[in-house]
Formats: structure tokens, sequence, C-alpha cells
């Protein structure tokens, strides 16, 4: 009988004129019994399309300190450019060097990072244990280069980071290998190379600053209907953003000052507070300074390696110690007195990194930008002996510092091959080596296969006649 009542008075409840189409009356009551919950629960009335709304929460507070988390989504969803799955291995942790070994990851680039998955995103955030986190990589000062020397495998790239951390990325397919090369390089270059910039959390500071805008006009209306002690609350938290904005704006305008009164370049050089760097320098730009036509720097890797590397297997295909090379590219760029004899550059791998370092910062390659679609040409020719005497043509038209550092450097590589059969590194090696290093396109408009194919053969081909191509006359 009481279940017969509780139909009646909720029919006449859905029949009342006070009620919209569509509504969802509860009878709530004071669950004194169980008979009294039992009724509660059957006089629940579905809407027209026969869904159950959710009970709308009587404690206020629950808004005003959830509405953030509820509109903005997590950053890391905001920054997310790039996700897929490729072979990675990590070779290096911390400079200390680690056995390759393949695995398939999902990978995650953002604007800062990399971040490694066994599995998709979703499934490894679904599937995650407390306190597991994906590998994740600091983009900020990251080095990125093509290295096919590192692997028998096509299609491979490394990452290096100032931490020590060596990363390398391949896949099979060409277009795949080459947008994940370009994503991240994009990434790298947008980043400040110092880790501790200030210009590191820009572009965190912008996506707050909007989203703290958006946020006060979406939520104008709903502030005015709260309590007043929560409407407080949450006005407290999105003005004090916009006295954040207001006091970066005034450090933009002290700074903007501080610029417009500072010293000259010039003047900072003539009194000794910033020297001139050999690494990044132009080529001619250090020859000059140095009265000399071959950098300094380079004639003394040369005789390092010659003194004791020219046995050592894998001399130019191993890398050094990424942190050891970058103290020894800060020592000579402080001009400080550089002795490669010294018991911490004893690993030959750090004098060879640091050298094919100097020639990959060229601003300008070793071969000129103007002279590529030259030697590529030359390189395409049919008749063997035409393609060594129109490339001998070519390396005399260049100018000084490049065709006697070409000379010296390539002179210095042919007594590695002769050493082959201990070091392991034949001419095809060494082309894959130093031919993207040497030479390569202003503008990599074109296919970067084939201009790697093409590196690799001027290289090789310069080697095996070097006689031919500089004159047998020694140094």
């Amino acid at each position: 009988m009481q279940k017969s009542t509780d139909c009646d008075t909720s029919m006449e409840t859905l029949n009342s004129p006070r009620q919209g189409t569509g509504a969802v009356q509860m009878r709530i009551k004071n669950a004194n019994s169980h008979h009294d919950r039992l009724s509660q629960s059957k006089s629940m009335i579905l809407t027209d399309v026969g869904k159950v709304a959710a009970p709308i929460s009587r404690h206020r507070r629950n808004h005003s300190q959830h509405v953030l988390k509820d509109v903005i989504p997590p950053l890391e969803q905001l920054m997310v450019e790039k996700e897929g799955y490729l072979q990675k291995a990590k070779i290096a942790d911390g400079g200390k060097k680690l056995r390759k070994n393949w695995s398939t990851s999902w990978i995650v680039l953002s604007s800062r990072k990399i971040e490694f998955y066994k599995e998709s995103k979703q499934q490894a955030l679904s599937n995650m244990k407390t306190g597991n986190k994906p590998e994740s990589v600091d983009l900020c000062g990251a080095h990125i280069e093509w290295a096919k020397e590192k692997s028998s495998r096509k299609n491979v790239f490394q990452i290096s980071t100032v931490s020590g951390n060596e990363f390398l990325l391949q896949s099979d397919i060409d277009f795949i290998i080459l947008d994940w090369f370009h994503a991240i390089k994009n990434a790298i270059d947008r980043l400040p190379k110092d880790p501790s910039s200030p210009s590191r959390n820009l572009e965190l500071f912008k996506i707050q600053r909007s989203s703290s805008t958006e946020l006060l006009s979406h939520y104008d209306s709903d502030i005015k209907e709260q309590k007043p002690e929560h409407r407080k609350s949450l006005m407290f938290r999105l003005h004090h953003s916009a006295s954040d904005t207001s006091d970066k704006n005034r450090v933009k305008s002290r700074l903007k000052k501080f610029i417009t009164r500072r010293p000259s370049l010039k003047t900072l050089q003539e009194k000794g507070l910033i020297k001139d760097q050999i690494f990044g320098s132009h080529l001619h730009t250090v020859c000059e300074r140095e009265n000399s036509t071959v950098p300094r720097f380079v004639k003394q890797c040369i005789e390092a390696v010659e003194k004791r590397g020219l046995d050592v297997d894998g001399i130019y295909r191993v890398s050094g110690n990424l942190a050891t090379i970058q103290k020894l590219r800060f020592i000579v760029n402080q001009e400080e007195k550089l002795n490669l004899d010294d018991s911490q550059w004893e690993d030959i791998h750090v004098v060879t990194g640091a050298l094919k370092m100097f020639f990959r910062e060229l601003p300008e390659p070793l071969f000129p930008y103007s002279f590529f679609e030259r030697f590529v040409e030359a390189i395409k020719k049919q008749d063997y002996n035409t393609r060594i005497e129109t490339i001998k043509s070519l390396v005399q038209k260049l100018p000084p510092p490049n065709r006697d550092t070409m000379k010296v450097l390539f002179g210095h590589l042919t007594k590695i091959v002769a050493k082959a059969s201990k070091n392991l590194m034949s001419t095809q090696s060494l082309g894959i080596v130093f031919g993207p290093t040497l030479l390569r396109a202003e503008n990599e408009t074109g296919n970067m296969a084939i201009h790697m194919v093409y590196q690799n053969q001027i290289a090789e081909l310069m080697l095996s006649e070097y006689s031919k191509i500089f004159g047998s006359e020694e140094d």
C-alpha cells in the first residue's frame, strides 16, 4: 500500500504545472527507518531521454575549490606537439656509456621535454602503478644530430643532453623519422641554451596569463551567485594572477632601460669582459684573429690524435663523454692555455669529439654554402677522372682558410685510413662520419637522405684521391 501511495505522489509531482519538461524530481526525506529509505529510492523519476541527472551538491564550497581544476586542463596536454612509436636505445646515462639495447617506445614530444612510454600514453597512464613515471628527457641545451655511424640500422639520429644522457631514435620509414627529427630540432631551437635561463618559463607564463583572463570572464556570473566568503576566495586567486602580470611588465620595462644603456660589444671586448669565441665563430674570423689559415685548435687536436689515437678502435666513430667535451670547449673559448696531453683529456675520443663539434658548430661549414651544389654536381659525373678534376678545380677556388684547413684535415684522415687494420676505420666509415659535418646545404628543402649520400661520397672521394686533389707535397 505504501508503494502505491509513493507512485501516486510521484505522478502528481510529474503532472504539476510548476515542474518543467523532462525535469527530475527526487523526494528527500529524513531517513529515520529502513522503510523510509526504501520509499525514497523508489520515488526517482527518469527524464525523457532515460538518463538520471547527477544530484546537485548542496556544498557550494566544492565549486570554489575545484573551479580551476575543472576548467584548465593539465599543462602537459596543452604542450604536446607530437607522439608516436619509434625505436629507442639509451647509450649513455650521466656521461657513463651503456650497452645499446633497442626497444619500441611510445614517444611524447612537448615544448621542452620528451617522454618515453612502453605503450601508448593513454594505456600507460591507465596501467601505471603508483610512483612509476615515464623516462623524461629535458631538451633545454640538448643537441640533436644524425648518427648513421652509431648503428647498422638506417635512419638513426642521436639526442645528447647537458646532463650527459644520450639516446638513439630510429624508424625504418623515411618520412616518419624526418618529421620527428625536424620536430625535435625545432623544439630544441626554441629553448634557451642555458637550462637556468629565465626565458625558459616565458611560454608557461603566457599560458597562465591567458587562462586567468578567460577564467575571469567565464565565471563572472557564477561568482555573483556564490556566497560572499566563497566569492572572495576565488576572486583573490584570479586577481593574484593579474598582479603577477603587472610585476612582470615592470621588470620588462626595467630590463629595456638597462639594455638601451648597456655598453657596446666592442667596448666590452676592449675591456676584456667578453672574449672572442673559437667554437661557433666563422672560420675566416678565427684564422684572421690567429694570423693563420688553419685554426690552432684544429692543429692541436690532429697532433694529439696522431700521437696516441691512430691505433684506437673506432677513432672518430666512437663518441667521447659529452660533459668532458663541453669542458674542453669552455677552456678553448676562454683562451686558456690548452694542453691536450693533460690527464683530464686522456680519453682520445674526447679530443676527436671536440674536433667534430668545432666543425659542426661553424656558422658556415668547411665546404661553403655557395659551393654545395657545385660539389654535388661534380660527384654526379659519370667519368671518374672528370669527377676528380672537377672537384680539384672547386677546391682550388675555395677561400684560403677553407682550402688549407680542408687539406690539413683530409691529410690527417688519410693517416687514419692507413691504420684501418687496427682502428677499423675505412674510407667509407670516415666519409659517413665527416660528410654531413663538413658539407651541408644552407636550406634543407630537398631530400635529406639523397643529400647525405652525396655528402658521404664527396668525403670518400677526397680521402681516396687525396694526392690528386690536394697535391702530393707534405704540410
